[in-house]
């Protein structure tokens, strides 16, 4: 047996390729969380839309009046392409333009929320706090109400 393992040579190997099965904590997709990757705030602004995505907007409303029995996204998506490809810069100059004007409103809103973000998580945690307390101290006194309430229709 030329070039055959030993069994001792095998075992080795097989603990090498086995895979570690520990538990790994249940995430959303199955996937792992990343080392070191922060999760994503779902107060940020989101990214504005690129000239051919505005062209889009416009192209699927005509291409759905065009073809109402055809629901299929993907033919949607290649008659776009096809259309931007064969239009002139001139022709996708309004659509560039309504993205720089998203793209310049989309770099306030997010420089005003970086900001907010600068100031800190310390001030937006007192408001948190005194909103917790504030609707805790309602639900306290209409709680009281009620039980005056009750006394009164005891009494009556």
């Amino acid at each position: 047996m030329k070039g055959g393992k030993s069994k001792g040579e095998s075992k080795k190997a097989d603990a090498k390729l086995a895979v570690n099965k520990k538990a790994a904590p249940a995430t959303k997709g199955g996937r792992k969380p990343a080392k070191g990757k922060e999760p994503k705030d779902p107060n940020k602004p989101k990214r504005p839309a690129s000239a051919f995505f505005i062209f889009m907007e416009e192209f699927r409303k005509q291409f759905n009046k065009e073809n109402p029995d055809n629901r299929a996204v993907s033919a949607v998506g290649k008659a776009a392409g096809a259309k931007w490809k064969s239009l002139s810069d001139a022709d996708k100059a309004p659509y560039a333009a309504k993205a720089e004007k998203r793209k310049a409103e989309y770099e306030k809103v997010l420089r005003a929320y970086n900001k907010k973000q600068a100031e800190g998580p310390a001030a937006a945690d007192e408001e948190e706090e005194s909103e917790k307390s504030e609707s805790e101290v309602h639900d306290e006194n209409d709680d009281d109400d009620d039980e005056e309430g009750s006394d009164e229709d005891d009494d009556q």
